[in-house]
């Protein structure tokens, strides 16, 4: 995947690599194989799935889990899983792909989606031989159904902090649990169960716990605000008695497991979002153009194209960052020697160096399906309210996707966090970037810079030194305590989240451009976002800068601020634009890109 090599093999070096040499992982680089599982799944989810949706919703337990039986026969469980213990094992774009295909029944999507990911992957990366060999088959064929137990009534969002605990026999058989997980889906259907607890009082292990464990029970199914179809329960350990064999990698490695297998559903969340979020924009786009008020379409009233190509916009952008990092990773993961007898833990723990990326997929994909849902329930105005309609629906099932696998506060904390570090620790050469801002600000111009997206790269490139100055400012104040101040650290961390998009936007249009389809709505897309892009990096500048100096910001500082600003602000007619865009979707009644 050379499309997406950078310099740097870390995370966050958008930063300080120039818009003119990221080669951006987008789906117009999708392999034939890749375009034709995504029409497979796309297939089975209107064919099997939409034809049930309404059976899925008021939890058929024995229906869904017929349909992952189906979904193994495909080989749609296994795409993680090596080819010896039954699995495909192909990429991480084909898993995104699925994950995006899947959108009629978010709760179906739930189930296959913990099966496939935080449910499994423990065992494929961190697993022994004698484990992989004794699960990994049944997985793959839908078997054994998956659950990850981490969050517990006292230990959400610090997950280090649960209480549930691991002490080994006498005879040093068998492990002990005692303790407490909730919010666990596939609770009530799984077979296995990833569980985490603390061995000698502080050494975060995994475990896995099959469900006939004596001592071990599952709580009664949660009632729940959306995601009705899908398995939520709580998981009971008195005195669970775990075999010796059954604990994954290593006593007090929990954490390597935990949060890269999380890394791993970030992004697959991210995808998700997006395909919720396009079926969002066509079901809002068709009754725009059905439903009519004072004589004409209400496809016609600006305040209705206007929202329209927000959706669409957000969508663009969401889609150009989530396969971005897929393909970061990847790449990561091809660089790997794959002879090598630890190889899996290696793809394991290669998910860390793009914690930054996908804690932003997360953040910006599920912000962006909810913006899409909001927005979509507004136009369908009165109908949007009632559950005949799509929207009702979908914005309760929606809801969630900003809360698990880690809140989005959390996950802005990580990007924030991991920027820190690779500053502090100079894993990147973030030290020399900000001494360069002066330099760049007087005279720096990008090589080779050329086409309608030349001044959208030139902004880009000046917001990065914008962020560099408030991240130095905000590091110069506080030092590693700037960790605590949490309300500047996720101002930062939004400004790194829309510099990521905005140049992953205009690089993804200008590659569209360049492959010969001179789809002027592309273009008009990567303009609107990075010209509004503009608009909330200067305010959050701002105010953070303000923060950070308890409103006594010197006037050198606001005069480094009229001249970003100066550099930054691009006189772009959103407006038309975006009527531009809205026209597009309703010319083609879908989503096209």
């Amino acid at each position: 995947m050379s499309e997406s090599k950078t310099t740097y093999k870390t995370g966050g070096s958008f930063l300080v690599e120039p818009i003119s040499e990221a080669n951006v992982y987008s789906r117009e680089d999708f392999t034939e194989e890749h375009r034709d599982i995504r029409n497979m799944v796309k297939e089975f989810d209107k064919e099997r799935i939409l034809s049930q949706k309404e059976a899925i919703e008021k939890y058929d337990k024995d229906l869904s889990l017929s349909l992952i039986s189906e979904m193994g026969e495909l080989g749609l469980l296994g795409i993680d899983i090596p080819e010896k213990y039954g699995g495909m094992e192909l990429d991480k774009v084909t898993s995104a792909i699925v994950a995006e295909s899947l959108t009629y029944s978010p709760s179906f999507a739930t189930t296959w989606a913990v099966q496939t990911g935080i449910g499994s992957l423990p065992i494929v990366w961190f697993g022994t031989k004698e484990q992989k060999e004794k699960y990994l088959p049944k997985i793959t064929t839908g078997e054994i159904i998956c659950a990850y137990g981490l969050t517990e009534p006292s230990a959400g969002s610090d997950a280090l902090a649960g209480k549930t605990t691991a002490d080994l026999t006498e005879d040093g058989k068998h492990y002990i649990l005692n303790g407490e997980k909730i919010f666990i889906t596939n609770g009530g259907w799984a077979d296995i169960f990833i569980v985490f607890a603390q061995v000698d009082g502080n050494r975060f292990s995994a475990f896995i716990v099959e469900k006939d464990t004596e001592g071990f029970s599952v709580g009664a199914e949660e009632k729940k605000m959306g995601m009705k179809g899908s398995s939520t329960t709580s998981l009971i350990f008195q005195n669970a008695k775990v075999p010796a064999e059954n604990i994954l990698y290593k006593v007090g490695k929990g954490a390597t497991i935990a949060f890269n297998v999380l890394n791993i559903g970030r992004f697959k969340l991210g995808a998700s979002s997006v395909g919720g979020s396009k079926n969002g924009i066509e079901a809002a786009a068709q009754y725009a153009l059905e439903r009519r008020a004072f004589g004409q379409p209400i496809s016609k009233f600006d305040a209705i194209i206007k929202k329209i190509a927000d959706m669409t916009v957000r969508t663009f952008s969401a889609d150009s960052m989530v396969y971005r990092t897929i393909g970061l990773l990847q790449n990561e993961i091809d660089s790997l020697d794959k002879s090598d007898p630890e190889y899996y833990f290696h793809v394991g723990e290669a998910m860390e160096k793009f914690a930054i990326e996908t804690s932003m997929t997360k953040v910006f994909g599920s912000e962006t399906s909810h913006f899409v849902v909001n927005e979509g329930l507004q136009i369908l105005g009165g109908n949007g309210f009632l559950e005949e309609f799509p929207m009702a629906a979908a914005y309760r099932d929606d809801r969630i996707n900003q809360i698990w696998e880690g809140t989005n506060e959390i996950n802005r904390q990580i990007v924030a966090g991991y920027m820190m570090k690779k500053a502090l620790m100079e894993e990147l050469p973030i030290r020399d970037a900000i001494s360069n801002i002066e330099t760049f600000m007087s005279n720096g111009k990008l090589k080779d810079n050329e086409g309608p997206l030349s001044a959208e790269c030139e902004t880009i490139e000046t917001g990065k030194r914008l962020a560099l100055f408030v991240f130095n400012e905000a590091l110069n104040k506080f030092g590693q305590d700037l960790k605590h101040e949490q309300q500047i650290t996720e101002m930062l961390a939004d400004i790194f989240i829309d510099l990521y998009t905005a140049e992953s936007t205009v690089v993804r249009a200008q590659k569209i451009m360049t492959d010969g389809n001179h789809d002027r709505t592309v273009c008009s897309i990567a303009k609107i976002f990075t010209a509004e892009m503009v608009l909330r990096l200067l305010n959050m500048s701002l105010t953070a800068l303000n923060g950070i100096y308890g409103g006594y910001t010197s006037p050198q500082v606001f005069e480094q601020m009229r001249y970003f600003q100066a550099k930054m602000l691009m006189p772009t007619d959103i407006v038309n634009l975006k009527r531009e865009v809205a026209q597009r979707i309703f010319n083609q009644k879908e989503y096209p890109f």
